[in-house]
């Protein structure tokens, strides 16, 4: 195309003749020549540029299709790898309490026990999903509100509470005292709440979680640290993937469902902000991201 415009140029150049001062500019020939070709070269060069860019929009339509189709087919992978442990384990729990009519209250007790467990993870990774499939599939209908950010905070670290106690884990919320985002009031508190689970199930004991917040002026700007272990350097492109796992045993022991991190990204997104990771020179993980007031 830049070849076919060069030429064109060229070509005007060396064979226009006409009088610049004169009144009468296709007087001759020639003139009339340059301008029949000029029309044509127009007209190649759109045609040229139209059939590019058809091509191109089918190109790209083809590999979105095809990197969608591959993601479906991971995530139904990792779904049903997912779905095995919990439902084996539940299985298994209740096969042996009906195979053992003999066994005592205090071992019932803690089949039972088990058993309801292994239900309630398999709950989780079940709402996991669903909240993502909406906002994959169903995003527009989500409702929105003017939310209280400071608050839902103050709640999920009251419902954390008797957790960080257990592990002495301290909480430093720098939140002003309101911080009001137009938002999905759900979306909003499943970022908040896996990022709190994240940093108590993971940061160990003793640590510090912060949470800060300033505003800009269409976003506010959130930072969600802690001093805990913190991850390898290798790990943090890939913290919000799903199914991501950096320790997949003790993920799965701690309860998590894999999805955690990539509910918060999602959710990010949704209301027009950025996300990353950022290990700490000191220790620990701090998760930045931006929410459109």
């Amino acid at each position: 195309m830049m070849a076919l415009f060069i030429a064109y140029a060229t070509i005007f150049i060396l064979l226009e003749d006409y009088d610049r001062h004169g009144k009468d500019l296709f007087s001759e020939a020639s003139d009339w020549h340059l301008l029949c070709f000029s029309l044509v070269a127009l007209v190649a060069l759109g045609v040229t540029l139209y059939r590019y860019a058809h091509r191109m929009d089918e190109r790209i339509i083809r590999d979105q299709d095809e990197k969608r189709n591959e993601m479906r087919r991971q995530m139904t992978q990792n779904i049903s790898h997912e779905l095995k442990t919990p439902v084996a384990s539940i299985m298994g729990l209740t096969e042996t309490i009906l195979d053992n009519p003999q066994l005592d209250n205090d071992q019932r007790h803690e089949f039972v026990r088990r058993t309801h467990a292994q239900a309630q993870r398999l709950s989780h990774l079940l709402q996991d999903i669903s909240t993502l499939n909406r906002l994959d599939y169903a995003s527009s209908q989500l409702e929105h509100a003017q939310v209280d950010v400071s608050q839902v905070v103050a709640d999920i670290l009251f419902e954390s509470l008797p957790t960080c106690r257990q592990h002495l884990i301290e909480v430093h919320n720098e939140l002003p005292n309101i911080l009001v985002i137009n938002g999905n009031q759900q979306l909003l508190y499943s970022i908040f709440r896996n990022l709190m689970d994240n940093a108590l199930n993971y940061a160990g004991d003793c640590a510090i979680v912060s949470i800060g917040a300033t505003e800009g002026i269409r976003h506010w700007h959130f930072t969600f640290s802690d001093t805990g272990h913190g991850v390898a350097n290798e790990h943090l492109p890939h913290l919000f993937e799903r199914f991501y796992r950096v320790d997949k045993g003790r993920s799965r022991a701690m309860g998590g469902t894999g999805l955690g991190l990539a509910i918060v990204k999602n959710a990010v997104l949704y209301h027009r902000g950025t996300i990353k990771a950022i290990k700490n020179q000191t220790g620990g993980l701090t998760i930045e991201f931006t929410l459109h007031k």
